[in-house]
């Protein structure tokens, strides 16, 4: 597809005129709008003679000297069996031919560089998005008001105290309220009763938990690495800890962003500021032999760059990655200067210790380290570790020369725990940290039969070694892990991809943000000027993009509809007043997203009733005017949470390691990493009924209750879950050896709370559904009841009230 753009350009060099005035301005004209800057594709430039030799355009291949012995001439021409280029319609005309033969003859002089130099320009776009944030004033029932009455639609009542207490708890906790606290809400008569109970509800712990998943489904965070072996990642929940730590100190959404895009940049960067740069680590990462590793670190990048495009700027970036974007203006060239940025990034473990670790790990460091010392001198690992590192190397400067250690090779490459066994390898041993000492000793010991064969590896009884370093490592206390990256310290120039292709590099490219969003006004920008870009005030997106999302998680949609694509293409705002409000409010109130969900949720708005209204069914079915409420689904982890908090058996504890709850039999050994180690040893005690953000999500295959109920993938940012509605779902609620336990829980404590049947109808209704039974209710299940002849009544009468629609939806 080049080569008529470079016909068609040599063409217009031709022309016997100035190059410096004259042609260079039509040769850009006529080289790159043949294809939308054809110089972005491989940086090929027919008005510089290097640029265009260096294309693959050799000179004598090109230009013989003279027209008639040129390969040029011929290809233009169509003679000696070739076929006429350009082809078709495109093929030039014979004034241009001659053009081209008269160059030709007379020296084929190329114009000089600088004649030609093509710079980058700012795009202009009249598309609302990519506009500055209007500052209005008003409140939030006053945009939507004034939109209802234009539509001479009515807002709905408020909707009942218990409706009302129930949704708001469910939205800002994700937790219902329990009996005490709806009966303390129901006596309090203050005027601002509702308004009190908001505010206890967003100093709650359980704030940042609920809060948290919707930012993870952003992060695509998981457990696991996903792709063939799947292995876990043991401490994949530090970067978790830290989102729900981050959210329930209100901490401020400029600072929340930097740190997680460039935390390990800011000026002597603690631990704590690294560990949110995990969002960069959720990619994921392929451990399969003979992959290509420089595949998957650019498939690793263009996930990254992906991921903030879509989080922080509601844009599909990732449509440029092979050409420019087919409906926004966003160009190749655009995406690898983003994708410039993280270009450099490197994965690195760190320590990040919990409250409460360092202390009893120092005390017992030194003796730790004494055994483990031991243990490595009795198996003599040093010397053998020596002569494996020399041919380690040697397998790395020269692939192909052994195959048995180029796999080894591979495997150190592959099989270190965060991937950068090679780095670590290329440390002389007496730089290295005690961390990176211990990495590569422990792959060392664990994985050298790749280069010497299961025999001679027998032999070091190395094995054998291994399972008591596990042992001791088990015994003694450690310091928690984080998932953090770094940046290179020696960065390669950066390349545009053509057509996508990680093998083709096009021309260089240097860090910069999209042409048609302000400029970053930075020299040599690097990763931590593009965060704290993103939260410019000058950036027109990111506010809106957020406070979009949080709107969505309030009321089941976005003042936007498609909350990861503000572009040409995306619905456009139902109140685009009332969104660039929320916006600004969000950065005037130093970008805290309590202080902006508390001015939503108090509103008359929020608080409205969701019953639905004839005179809106027709006229607005989507409720994008706000006449109402929205009832919701609850996402798949709530609905868990709901039933064992209904049933007593609930842990509240916060934070920490994820836990793997019972699950069917078979569904570990559906992925193939399952012989890798992924079994699923199920959590003792109290662990086992923590909340479902906390549940261990293996991306081969995944806990079976949360995808039935539309838990994303984890492989890509998801901005929006999908609720569904299908039998698989109810045969879950019925089934499932969780929500059966949940039943005889709520049936024991209704049992417990009274001997008479309505008393324990009345508080068996306020645990599950937080309102009374009404009259009509009561008679239905004491008829059902008197024909009851099992002993386990109460149980299957707990199991109807955690299956109704009412249960499972935040009205």
């Amino acid at each position: 597809m080049l080569f008529p753009v470079f016909l068609l350009s040599l063409a217009a060099l031709a022309a016997p005129v100035d190059y410096g005035s004259q042609v260079a301005p039509l040769l850009r004209a006529k080289c790159y709008g043949c294809h939308g800057a054809a110089q972005q594709l491989s940086g090929l430039r027919l008005d510089q003679k290097q640029a265009a030799f260096q294309g693959g355009y050799s000179g004598p291949s090109i230009i013989a000297g003279k027209a008639g012995e040129s390969s040029l001439i011929a290809r233009v021409i169509g003679i000696k069996g070739l076929i006429a280029m350009p082809p078709g319609s495109k093929e030039l005309p014979p004034e241009e031919i001659a053009i081209l033969k008269a160059w030709i003859d007379e020296g084929a002089v190329w114009p000089e560089p600088a004649a030609a130099a093509v710079v980058q320009q700012r795009r202009k776009s009249a598309h609302w998005a990519f506009q500055p944030i209007a500052r209005h004033s008003g409140s939030v029932d006053a945009f939507v008001h004034a939109r209802l009455a234009k539509e001479k639609i009515q807002p709905a009542a408020e909707a009942d105290p218990l409706t009302l207490l129930r949704r708001v708890h469910l939205d800002l906790t994700g937790l219902p309220p329990t009996p005490e606290e709806i009966r303390a809400f129901l006596a309090d008569r203050r005027p601002h009763a509702y308004e009190a109970v908001v505010d206890r509800l967003l100093s709650s712990p359980h704030f940042g938990e609920r809060w948290a998943r919707p930012w993870l489904d952003r992060a695509r965070y998981a457990d696991s690495d996903g792709y063939e072996k799947d292995w876990v990642r043991p401490y994949a929940w530090r970067y978790r800890q830290w989102v729900i730590d981050a959210l329930n100190q209100d901490m401020a959404f400029g600072r929340f962003t930097v740190e997680q895009l460039a935390g390990d940049l800011l000026p002597g960067a603690t631990a704590a500021q690294r560990v949110p740069t995990g969002f960069l680590r959720m990619t994921l990462t392929n451990r399969e032999g003979g992959v290509d590793n420089n595949q998957f670190k650019f498939e690793n990048t263009v996930d990254r760059v992906n991921t903030m495009g879509a989080t922080w700027l509601g844009l599909t970036v990732g449509c440029t990655q092979c050409h420019d974007h087919k409906f926004d203006p966003i160009s190749q060239r655009d995406y690898y200067q983003l994708f410039a940025f993280f270009d450099h990034v490197e994965e690195s473990d760190i320590d990040a210790p919990m409250p409460g670790e360092m202390a009893p790990y120092l005390a017992k460091k030194d003796e730790y380290t004494a055994k483990r010392e031991a243990l490595l001198k009795e198996y003599k690992v040093a010397e053998q570790q020596t002569v494996w590192e020399k041919e380690m190397l040697r397998a790395g400067e020269k692939p192909g020369e052994r195959t048995d250690w180029d796999l080894a090779w591979d495997c150190l490459l592959k099989l270190t725990e965060s991937g950068d066994g090679e780095k670590i390898m290329r440390i002389p041993p007496g730089r290295r940290t005690p961390r990176e000492r211990d990495v590569l000793v422990d792959h060392f010991i664990r994985n050298y039969h790749f280069a010497v064969g299961p025999k001679a590896y027998a032999e070091t009884r190395f094995k054998e070694l291994d399972e008591k370093l596990k042992k001791l490592k088990e015994e003694y206390p450690q310091l928690t892990q984080a998932m953090t990256v770094a940046q290179e310290q020696s960065p390669k120039p950066s390349y545009l991809r053509v057509r996508g292709d990680y093998r083709s590099p096009g021309i260089e490219v240097q860090p910069q943000a999209p042409s048609v969003l302000p400029a970053l006004n930075a020299s040599n920008p690097t990763r931590l000027d593009l965060a704290r870009w993103i939260v410019a005030r000058e950036n027109p997106l990111t506010s809106r993009v957020t406070v979009n999302w949080i709107w969505s998680e309030l009321f089941g949609r976005g003042i936007v509809r498609s909350l990861d694509d503000f572009g040409t293409r995306a619905d456009k705002p139902s109140h685009p007043e009332l969104l660039d409000y929320l916006a600004a409010q969000f950065m005037d109130n130093g970008w805290s997203m309590k202080k902006l969900i508390r001015e939503v949720v108090v509103s008359s708005t929020y608080r409205q009733s969701s019953k639905a209204r004839p005179e809106l069914l027709e006229r607005d079915p989507d409720n994008s005017l706000l006449g109402r409420q929205q009832r919701l689904r609850l996402p798949a982890e709530l609905v868990r949470d709901a039933a064992l908090t209904a049933g007593g058996l609930i842990s509240l504890d916060v934070g920490g390691r994820s836990i793997r709850p019972p699950q069917p039999d078979g569904v570990m050994e559906l992925g193939y990493g399952n012989r890798w180690g992924n079994a699923w040893p199920v959590s003792k005690g109290s662990d086992q009924y923590r909340r479902g953000l906390y549940i261990h999500f293996q991306r081969s295959t995944p806990y079976p209750m949360l995808v039935n109920f539309d838990a994303p993938k984890a492989n890509v940012a998801q901005c929006r879950r999908d609720r569904s509605n299908t039998p698989l779902q109810a045969l879950n609620l019925l089934n499932d050896p969780v929500f059966q336990e949940a039943a005889a829980g709520l049936a024991k404590q209704a049992t417990a709370a009274s001997d008479d049947f309505n008393a324990r109808l009345e508080h068996a209704f306020l645990l599950a559904l937080n309102r009374p039974p009404s009259s009509t209710e009561k008679l239905k299940f004491e008829s059902w009841f008197a024909k009851q002849k099992e002993s386990d009544a109460w149980a299957a009468l707990a199991s109807v009230l955690l299956n109704l629609d009412e249960f499972l939806t935040r009205e």
